[in-house]
């Protein structure tokens, strides 16, 4: 029941609408109601849970190349996933994950659109992966007076520059990710450099998908304690997916819940970090819901198709004579 108070402001339910008062406004809505997801909205909703897990995940990996993010970092990556996802080389919708989508979405994922690598820094660059798993990323040559764009009122005669790679493996199946290394190139001042092939050590296992990332950071000299300060922050710190490859032969789907433990990979402990990823549990609780959903709609379905007949055994009847139909056989077809 809806009442008018002294101010003439209404508060109250009057049939499907709901008043009230927000800042000396009168605002009406709409009564909440609930509706049947349909196993198609499941998926979608499991499908998107996924994608924002998973973008978590490489934000998370990533964290040492670009320092600052901007505020809709979260939402560009877990989009960029979801449409890698969405476009995906294998899979039915539901039970698919990144290892399943076409990596060529994430290609130019900015951590920082504020500075956006691409803008900031005018390096030719070429990733590739050779069948040993090995990843290589070919340089044209940079002149940091004219290729690199500086924040305003940052002179560059005295600045130092790091250009970073960061190569990093994914395994969401077996919820890990790993780092496989970090090749930085130092330079100071007006400078220029020739094209060069940085090449990471470490190899690319085939369950694994693997990123490459290449960002760019500012550095002020202290002369006098031979140190320098970092000058990027959330206004200016390029990053950007430079290089996407993804799984050869990737880990089978898990049946139950995962419990990652470095241990488990003998020889590469200090690089595996277990992920806090619930993509797998997603995916899990669905096809649990559906098998479960599968199972009695089976049974609803053998029930009603398991029909009674009844067939009375009749008797030759004598003419004038009452008689009993009392027994009968029962059957099921």
């Amino acid at each position: 029941m809806a009442t008018i108070d002294h101010k003439g402001m209404v508060h109250g339910t009057a049939g499907s609408v709901i008043y009230r008062e927000y800042r000396g406004k009168n605002i009406i809505q709409g009564k909440t109601k609930t509706f049947r997801q349909t196993e198609k909205t499941k998926r979608s909703a499991t499908e998107f849970g996924l994608s924002s897990s998973t973008a978590a995940v490489i934000r998370t990996a990533f964290e040492p190349a670009y320092f600052f993010k901007d505020g809709t970092t979260a939402y560009r990556s877990t989009q960029q996933v979801y449409r890698s996802i969405l476009n995906n080389v294998s899979g039915e919708k539901g039970k698919r994950d990144l290892h399943d989508g076409n990596l060529s979405f994430l290609q130019g994922l900015d951590f920082n659109a504020n500075s956006k690598l691409h803008e900031v820094l005018q390096m030719s660059h070429e990733v590739s992966k050779s069948a040993n798993g090995v990843v290589s990323v070919t340089l044209g040559s940079l002149n940091t007076q004219t290729d690199i764009k500086r924040p305003k009122n940052q002179s560059g005669a005295y600045m130092k520059y790091r250009i970073r790679f960061m190569l990093v493996a994914f395994n969401f199946r077996e919820e890990y990710y790993e780092n496989l290394g970090v090749k930085d190139i130092d330079l100071e001042g007006y400078q220029t450099i020739e094209g060069q092939v940085i090449t990471f050590t470490e190899t690319v296992l085939k369950d694994c998908l693997a990123l490459v990332s290449m960002s760019l950071m500012l550095y002020s000299p202290i002369n006098q304690t031979n140190e320098s300060i970092l000058l990027n922050n959330a206004a200016f710190s390029p990053c950007a997916i430079i290089g996407t490859f993804e799984s050869e032969k990737p880990s089978d789907y898990p049946l139950k819940e995962v419990h990652t433990q470095p241990s488990a990979y003998p020889g590469r402990e200090e690089n595996i970090k277990a992920m806090f990823y619930k993509g797998n549990l997603l995916m899990l609780k669905l096809n649990d819901k559906t098998s479960k959903r599968i199972s009695m709609k089976d049974l609803k379905s053998t029930k009603s198709s398991a029909k009674i007949y009844t067939i009375e055994k009749i008797p030759d009847i004598p003419s004038r004579k009452r008689i009993s139909f009392a027994k009968k056989i029962d059957f099921r077809l």
